[in-house]
């Protein structure tokens, strides 16, 4: 085996899997082991996407593009309807032409927002990088695996603090409970571990938000948020990572039941009640 194929899988257990895990694919292991390896392992496909999704992922590029400085505020509307129908075009299902018309008209509530926000809560901030890419390995473990991952923006403030922000579409914004649930911020801690390390930057000086791009709010379409992620949190969430790695390199595709109602698996020839 060439030493490009071997970082790229891995043989154990007679099965074949890949050499990192993304944080997506943390989540589905935890969430279930078996939905892991029937969507990661044997490929068979899992959740595809919708015209949420695809709203989301329009604008997650406007945000990119405008941050890198190739998109102008008067070329944002244009440039999103032509992401968004692009990734419509994708989707298994055709969504409804009303709907359609009011998401890209929700869009334009958010377009204009965006950057007086990040203004506002970090003043003289300059932009470190969009889209970084994230592989680093994870040093806790016995074997090689690697956390893959993208960081949507890092912005660097004048006293020499870091800000990871990660945008998120939504309706009208988050529950408290939504923004404190583990296996939601988690993302972000373990996002900030690597890329610390990646950079060898001291954790003290990195600080870790989310940022809400909200549809059908009334006002206040752009909420960021700080979320802790101080030295207790990165254990914890080193720990669930580690752990979930552990049991993927021993084969574990156990089914949690509870986790069925919702599965694209659920009672299907691949995954029987």
């Amino acid at each position: 085996m060439t030493n490009l194929l071997q970082h790229v899988i891995l043989h154990i257990g007679g099965q074949m899997t890949k050499q990192h895990i993304s944080y997506s694919e943390l989540k589905i292991f935890t969430e279930c082991p078996r939905k892991w390896h029937l969507q990661y392992v044997e490929g068979l496909e899992g959740f595809t996407g919708n015209i949420y999704t695809a709203f989301g992922s329009a604008i997650h590029a406007v945000c990119e593009q405008s941050a890198l400085g190739n998109l102008a505020p008067e070329g944002f509307p244009e440039y999103f309807d032509l992401a968004f129908l692009d990734e419509l075009k994708s989707l298994d299902e055709k969504p409804d032409n009303k709907l359609i018309v009011e998401m890209r008209q929700q869009s334009r509530n958010i377009f204009d927002k965006v950057f007086p926000a990040l203004e506002s809560l970090f003043p003289n901030y300059e932009i470190f990088s969009t889209e970084e890419d994230i592989y680093e390995p994870i040093k806790e473990l016995k074997f090689t695996r690697y956390l893959k991952g993208f960081i949507d923006l890092v912005v660097k403030t004048p006293d020499g603090k870091y800000h990871i922000i990660d945008w998120k579409s939504c309706s009208w914004g988050w529950d408290m409970k939504r923004k404190s649930e583990p296996m939601t911020t988690y993302q972000l801690t373990l996002y900030k571990k690597f890329f610390c390390e990646k950079h060898n930057i001291d954790p003290k000086n990195v600080e870790t938000y989310f940022g809400l791009l909200k549809r059908t709010a009334k006002k206040d379409n752009v909420e960021i948020f700080r979320v802790t992620s101080g030295p207790r949190k990165v254990t914890n969430a080193t720990k669930v990572l580690t752990n979930a790695c552990t049991l993927i390199n021993r084969g574990v595709k156990i089914k949690n039941r509870n986790s069925c109602a919702r599965c694209p698996f659920n009672n299907t020839k691949h995954c029987t009640r």
